[in-house]
């Protein structure tokens, strides 16, 4: 290494070492220049610097893409704020001390040309600049930030239970891992943290508002006198030199300050996004053609008055003229993402490619293209990845990939999910909105339009990003329309993984398991049972959701009893008691407990007999009405129970005998609600009954 790259090395190592000092010199530095008088040269040096500063933190705002990426702004804000003060103490005493001698160059050159530039040499011009400056600056834009920043700190920390309840949701769906759930935890503090401190750091810029007024009084007031009686001056010079001086420093550090108002201002109001301010605004203004064409329509109206008409004119062909190309340009790019083939599609398909249908497949409407396209900020393909990974995690299967199309004969904010080419759910969301979903714990009602959560038919509402903080306020759980499909699509992969599940995964499952452990799978497959019987015993343990990450523990359970028996029903009962604390820790409330609704005694031992299977695997027939009857006070007594739940439906508790035959009953009246046996409940669960039921509650 050569000495010039070496000293530069040592020098970046040591910069980076010590760079923490800067700020601590910084105060140290700004408390000199309260008590030594500074040279002009460096007054207008720092003076500058206070301006360059003031644009580079507004540009930093306009080209973030959520508060939180410029979390040190209030500490920044009021860093500022001290500094200007500063500025106006040490211009002052150059104004008081060096007028008489140097004239308007007493306090350098740059308040110097403020006060004679800007103001066009008019004393009157500057005195007006000035207070319309300072209006703007106290009246308007500080007071609206001060404002703003108070409520959106108070719509923040009263929303903070909501936002770490839908964490806690999100977590409990699997949709998001423990360690996303820490990081969203931490935002949602830091958030809180932001705001508060933006609320304090906004009084900080008002009071330098007020402070620029007076000190712009006593400097005119008290240069007046000094001048008239130290110096000599005439009346008429004394006014002229030290208003121009107070003025042209009362401009000097009012634009800053104005500039950063502006910015503290845009950062309170603005909400997260994956784009920089410009982007989002320019977007947003141009996302409704009708309006820009509204827009034509009046100015060509004012074109009709005596109002100049070649100004008008331009404008009103200028909005014409872009609404025509952005609805042109929107039925090219619906045209192109419908007939948009990748390379090497064409050639390589077949016909024979075509029958078979895709495993998976989601069709969404032109309108929800922008969540699937990354170029759009759309992160609905990283989710759907995600949620590949969740479910392994979670179900212990390999979901197939999900091929996404769009499909213009649905409407352009519904959705598809289809298995095997055929439907199996649906639904609609709208992007550029956020769903407020309404646990049961809402407290006043939101505007917006009004919807259902399409997973779990929770009534909700579909809100302007603008009003998240005052919904999450009022109780509701507000999501993203990307969170709202992904939950949908994961609830109806868990509703449908036994039909997921293909003899080929179910081949994979063992290859993985024999690479741990090859003597049981050598054991036991093809020897004691064939893959397609294992496969239906997977199957009943998914249609039930219970996860089958425990392969091996099934494995060896069901194979034990295969040599008795290989009827799959039964081997499913036997692999539940095998998974029973799974079963348990699945099914139990937020407090620990298993709660649940039992039958009576004497109805289980007369449903024994019905439920016995026969040789041939079939049980004898339940009269229907019987059936309906038993059915009826369980949906009852469950519905009763529900708010010892807190929401969640307790499980159906009875014999071993007849759970499986009891499930079957109410898995379509009832699909979320588990039957259990007692054989499958682990020593260590509280168990908490809500009801029992019998034929004479019945009726």
């Amino acid at each position: 290494m050569t000495r010039p790259e070496l000293t530069r090395a040592t020098l970046t190592q040591g910069f980076q070492r010590h760079y923490g000092m800067l700020l601590p010199l910084l105060a140290m530095a700004m408390v000199f220049a309260l008590l030594v008088p500074l040279p002009t040269w460096l007054m207008d040096l720092l003076l500058v610097v206070n301006l360059a500063a003031s644009a580079v933190i507004a540009l930093t705002v306009m080209y973030m893409r959520g508060p939180l990426e410029f979390s040190s702004f209030p500490t920044i804000l009021l860093g500022m704020t001290l500094f200007r003060l500063v500025l106006n103490v040490s211009t002052t005493r150059l104004i008081l001390t060096n007028a008489g001698s140097q004239g308007a160059s007493a306090a350098g050159h740059v308040v110097q040309q403020f006060g004679e530039f800007v103001a066009s040499g008019s004393l009157v011009v500057a005195i007006i600049l000035f207070a319309i400056v300072v209006v703007i600056q106290f009246v308007v834009i500080t007071k609206g930030a001060t404002r703003i920043a108070e409520v959106a700190a108070r719509f923040t920390l009263d929303g903070m239970p909501g936002k770490q309840m839908a964490v806690d949701a999100d977590l409990n769906a699997r949709i998001i891992t423990d360690e996303e759930a820490k990081k969203r935890r931490a935002d949602i503090t830091r958030e809180a943290d932001f705001y508060g401190a933006m609320d304090g750091a906004s009084k900080f810029v008002r009071g330098d508002a007020v402070a620029g007024i007076v000190i712009t009084l006593i400097n005119i007031v008290g240069g007046v006198l000094i001048g008239w009686i130290e110096f000599d001056m005439t009346l008429a010079d004394t006014l002229r030199t030290f208003t121009v001086l107070t003025i042209g420093d009362g401009l000097v550090s009012q634009i800053p300050a104005f500039i950063v108002s502006i910015a503290a201002a845009m950062i309170v109001t603005r909400s997260a996004s994956k784009r920089n301010l410009g982007q989002e605004v320019l977007t947003q203004l141009t996302d409704q053609p009708t309006a820009l064409m509204m827009t034509a329509g009046f100015l060509l109206l004012l074109a009709a008055t005596p109002l100049p008409k070649a100004p008008l004119l331009m404008l009103a062909a200028s909005c014409a003229g872009a609404a025509y190309l952005m609805v042109r340009v929107r039925r090219q790019a619906a045209l192109a993402a419908a007939a948009v083939v990748p390379k090497g599609k064409a050639q390589s398909e077949r016909v024979e490619d075509q029958l078979a249908p895709d495993p998976m497949g989601l069709d969404v409407g032109y309108g929800l293209i922008r969540l699937v396209d990354r170029k759009q900020g759309g992160d609905l393909l990283d989710r759907i990845s995600n949620l590949r990974k969740q479910m392994a995690q979670e179900l212990g299967i390999l979901v197939p990939p999900i091929r996404i199309r769009d499909d213009m004969k649905l409407g352009p904010h519904a959705y598809r999910v289809s298995l095997k080419g055929l439907k199996i759910a649906e639904g609609e969301v709208m992007p550029g909105h956020l769903m407020a979903i309404d646990a049961g714990t809402v407290r006043e009602r939101v505007r917006g339009t009004e919807a259902h959560e399409p997973a779990f038919g929770l009534p909700a509402v579909w809100i302007d990003s603008s009003v998240r903080h005052d919904a999450e306020h009022r109780g509701y759980t507000v999501v993203d329309a990307s969170s709202v499909l992904i939950t949908h699509l994961s609830e109806v992969i868990r509703a449908h993984a036994d039909e997921i599940l293909t003899r080929q995964d179910v081949h994979r499952l063992l290859d993985k398991l024999k690479e741990r452990s090859p003597k049981l799978v050598e054991d036991v497959v093809p020897e004691v049972l064939k893959a397609g019987e294992v496969q239906r015993v997977l199957q009943g343990l998914l249609r039930e959701r219970v996860p089958i990450r425990d392969l091996e523990l099934v494995l060896e359970t069901i194979s034990d009893v295969a040599g008795r028996t290989k009827d799959a029903d039964i081997l499913i009962e036997y692999a539940r008691n095998a998974l029973a604390r799974t079963i348990c820790h699945l099914n139990k409330g937020d407090d620990g407990k298993l709660h649940c609704v039992t039958l009576d005694p004497g109805l289980e031992e007369s449903l024994i007999p019905s439920f016995s299977r026969s040789d041939k695997g079939l049980p004898p027939s339940v009269p229907p009405k019987l059936q309906q009857r038993i059915v009826d006070v369980l949906k009852r007594r469950i519905e009763e129970a529900m708010p010892h739940g807190r929401g969640r439906a307790p499980v159906v508790l009875c014999a071993p005998q007849v759970r499986a035959g009891l499930r079957r009953w109410i898995e379509h009246v009832m699909p979320s609600v588990a039957v259990l046996s007692y054989n499958e409940i682990v020593p260590d669960v509280a168990i908490e009954s809500h009801g029992m039921a019998s034929i004479e509650g019945a009726a």
